[in-house]
């Protein structure tokens, strides 16, 4: 079972001088590569300019809609996308695509994404002996987003993301008429036969937002092929890993992808 590490690992130990990393932040990165995830989770939008950002809502406290200003008005803890990819190198990254169809109608985050990552590696999470899972994936709840993403890029694999309130066997057939590597469940709705299921379609499961230590057991047991979390210690714990500096397998609990 992978372990990628929700927004970073930003519950996940202190920095250096004590402080603990913000979300979706290079230090959150850096911190959940510290500790031995085997990738991260991160959300992008796009600013007013055009600049593809790493940040989970949509307004910045202070500043305002990232979709109304431009890169330079963001504070400088707000990383590109191209910053965020080239800190987690030699790692596996799901990057979120944040569509809301009122900013954004024809979808030109998307297209931007698949711009910025076509030729880049694709996901590997099964590598053959000795090789370290690496790659990018793009995510979404939006298939819309995805089918963009596809074609602009069709080497690029994706993964349909399942809002906790849907049926996520329907997601699973959209998921396939999607063309997506990946279904991204909510961790009450994954059972042995959703696990079953998605393999039988050729499929990979990653479960999100996965925290509770009964939970983490639970998907290592039913064969899940990632979680995403914000216990990074305690996942590597679950799928039999320690973490790589001792950390304690505590953490923060955010919930939302």
């Amino acid at each position: 079972m992978l372990v990628l590490a929700h927004r970073g690992s930003s519950g996940g130990g202190p920095l250096p001088g004590g402080r603990a990393a913000r979300e979706n932040t290079l230090d959150a990165f850096a911190a959940a590569r510290r500790l031995g995830a085997d990738g991260v989770e991160l959300d992008v939008r796009r600013t007013a300019d055009g600049a593809l950002v790493v940040h989970h809502d949509a307004e910045v406290p202070g500043v305002g809609p990232i979709a109304n200003v431009d890169r330079r008005d963001l504070p400088a803890g707000v990383p590109t996308l191209d910053e965020a990819l080239e800190s987690c190198t030699g790692a596996l990254v799901d990057v979120e695509v944040k569509h809301e169809a009122a900013v954004d109608p024809g979808r030109e985050l998307a297209a931007a994404v698949a711009a910025a990552l076509a030729g880049r590696p694709p996901w590997t999470a099964a590598p053959g002996p000795g090789r370290t899972p690496a790659g990018i994936l793009v995510s979404s709840f939006d298939p819309g987003s995805l089918a963009v993403v596809t074609e602009r890029a069709p080497e690029v694999p994706t993964g349909l993301l399942v809002d906790w309130t849907a049926d996520a066997r329907e997601a699973l057939a959209a998921a396939r008429r999607l063309g997506c590597t990946a279904l991204h469940p909510f961790v009450t709705q994954v059972d042995a036969s959703l696990v079953a299921a998605v393999h039988r379609a050729g499929m990979a499961l990653h479960v999100w937002t996965v925290n509770a230590d009964a939970d983490l057991a639970a998907m290592a047991a039913l064969g899940a092929d990632a979680v995403i979390t914000d216990r990074v210690a305690a996942a590597l714990a679950a799928a039999g890993r320690r973490p790589r500096n001792g950390e304690a397998a505590a953490g923060s609990s955010t919930i939302g992808p």
